[in-house]
């Protein structure tokens, strides 16, 4: 079972996600004169060219995107993003100007700093937060331009900004840059469909009584029978279905083919599940 979601719980995942990214563009994508978009993006051009610190341009750039947002979408909606955005000011300001990949090696800047990047910004996104930014400002966008949605938006905008980031260090850094984006994106859906992952299974078997007594009792999960007709043997039997997680899948496989060795046996990814034994 997943833990119980909490304000607690979120905005310390938030705070998490916050160092981990901060850590990921000041230790990783600044040294290496990498934008992969986001007011972070900029703040690392701005770094370039008037020595302006991450945290400091990172609030600044913030702040009116903030009360525009207060103003037209309401303090609901900024109200975990503020913490999230001013954790990673506070982040970026604290942490020491080092480098954790060797001058010039690209590659691995673009990989790891996506690693790190997307498993930041995963974290935040369950604690149901951002970092701001891009994010509101996609959010406000969409109140003037509502035939486009707000990721449609957001990726206009990022795409802009590493745009600029091949004016400031050129074309070669911009293609690597493109890289850590889709290693954000991978591993920050990696994250969220992770936390909520869960299978779905159907069981056709002619021992259904048995194998929903094991799956209620041992894995205590819940259960639905289904009146099925085979239409090849015209036989009525029933169909089982349930939900679980993936650690439970193996454990399923093997009470069922102990109870019933021809059972056939259906399993399909679920995005995420909404009710009792899982997230709400």
């Amino acid at each position: 079972m997943l833990m119980k979601r909490t304000p607690l719980r979120d905005y310390l995942l938030i705070a998490l996600g916050a160092l981990i990214m901060a850590i990921g563009s000041k230790n990783i994508y600044d040294p290496n004169q990498m934008v992969v978009g986001g007011v972070t993006g900029l703040g690392i051009i701005l770094r370039s060219l008037m020595g302006m610190p991450l945290w400091v341009s990172n609030t600044l750039l913030n702040i009116p995107l903030f009360l525009a947002a207060w103003k037209f979408l309401g303090w609901q909606f900024i109200r975990r993003t503020l913490f999230g955005a001013a954790m990673l000011s506070l982040f970026l300001g604290i942490l020491p100007d080092i480098s954790l990949i060797p001058d010039g090696d690209l590659l691995l800047a673009a990989v790891f700093g996506g690693i790190l990047s997307g498993l930041g910004f995963g974290l935040i996104l369950v604690g149901q937060a951002t970092t701001g930014g891009t994010d509101i400002l996609a959010a406000l966008l969409h109140l003037v331009f509502p035939q486009y949605s707000i990721p449609q938006i957001l990726q206009v905008v990022d795409w802009l900004i590493v745009i600029l980031g091949i004016g400031a260090f050129g074309g070669i850094h911009a293609l690597y840059a493109i890289i850590s984006v889709y290693v954000v994106t991978k591993v920050s859906n990696g994250i969220m469909e992770g936390m909520h992952y869960a299978k779905a299974v159907w069981i056709i078997t002619s021992e259904p009584g048995q194998i929903s007594d094991a799956i209620l009792q041992k894995l205590d999960r819940g259960v639905t029978g289904v009146h099925a007709i085979g239409m090849y043997s015209g036989k009525e039997t029933t169909m089982l279905y349930s939900i679980m997680s993936n650690r439970e899948i193996t454990y399923l496989k093997d009470l069922v083919h102990e109870i019933d060795p021809k059972a056939f046996v259906i399993l399909s990814d679920v995005r995420e599940v909404m009710g009792e034994g899982f997230s709400r």
